[in-house]
């Protein structure tokens, strides 16, 4: 025999009660259904779940042990069907979210603060990546939502959002002879030493780095590479070397860098940034989220 809903709810209430009236006029019906409905009830369990009293109803020990798993299950359903209209509504979900090295200074970190803010249930998964990576991942939907330096042209079968631009500083260690100045013009860097960015791992911050130099009149003497920016940033903490670096990392130093901004005009040193996903998409979870990302 199946044992429905509405007949659980009405045990629950009963065995609260343990009075078939009382319980009744809670359940907004007559007495005498009530109690046909706790007989089908105990015929299904197959035990008795309340014992007959002059004074009403006691639950026996089976009917406790039911009353909690009836409870827990009653529980469970209604968080089911709460977390489904939630998800159905883009506050519920997992998102698995990819990042370049350099937003994870403050663009990542802005919008995982707006995201637990205004969607407290969305789980967000993070994964960093060089930017060829990240678009082979969201093309293939490994992950739904990627910042990347801005890819030129757009690839196929993905839709882009710029992002705010972020222009390049100077990073040098603590200790290099111009740690202690607050900006400074790139061609006051010709005779120092380089760490650059790795073609491969950080193409778009390696091609603006060296661009950058040329515009300034030198090209850099580079004693070392890096894949990361997090590498890069390494580097130049330890071996008295110097780098371009987004800005936004002054924001969170590691430990042992400081970074300078530049007095440098040229359009070379702002650094495009944009998130990337599929042009089909129907995760609601995506859509709040992208609708989170801050704009150009």
């Amino acid at each position: 025999m199946e044992i429905t809903q509405r007949a659980l709810e009405q045990f629950v209430v009963l065995a609260e009660e343990l009075h078939v009236g009382r319980a009744a006029e809670r359940l907004s019906m007559t007495q005498p259904p009530l109690s046909q409905s706790l007989h089908r009830l105990e015929r299904a369990v197959g035990v008795p779940l309340f014992e007959r009293g002059p004074r009403g109803l006691t639950l026996t020990a089976a009917g406790r042990t039911f009353l909690n798993d009836t409870r827990q299950q009653l529980l469970l359903q209604r968080n089911a069907i709460h977390r489904a209209r939630r998800a159905a509504g883009g506050e519920d979900g997992e998102i698995h979210l990819g990042f370049v090295g350099g937003t994870a200074y403050r663009l990542l970190p802005d919008l995982l603060r707006r995201a637990r803010a205004v969607l407290p249930g969305l789980t967000i998964h993070l994964h960093q990546a060089p930017t060829p990576q990240l678009i082979d991942v969201v093309r293939s939907g490994v992950v739904d939502l990627a910042l990347v330096r801005t890819p030129a042209p757009a690839p196929h079968g993905l839709e882009l959002v710029d992002l705010p631009t972020e222009r390049l500083a100077v990073a040098m260690g603590t200790d290099h002879p111009l740690a202690q100045r607050e900006r400074l013009h790139l061609s006051e860097l010709a005779e120092h030493l380089w760490v650059l960015p790795s073609v491969i791992g950080m193409g778009a911050l390696a091609a603006r780095a060296v661009q950058a130099c040329h515009l300034a009149g030198f090209t850099p003497k580079d004693i070392a590479v890096a894949d990361s920016l997090s590498g890069l940033l390494t580097h130049v903490a330890s071996a008295g070397t110097v780098t371009l670096a987004p800005e936004s990392v002054a924001d969170v130093p590691p430990r042992g860098v400081i970074v300078a901004p530049l007095l440098d005009p040229d359009p070379i040193l702002m650094l495009p940034l944009c998130a990337i996903s599929r042009v089909e998409r129907a995760d609601p979870a995506l859509e709040r989220l992208r609708s989170l990302l801050p704009r150009a």
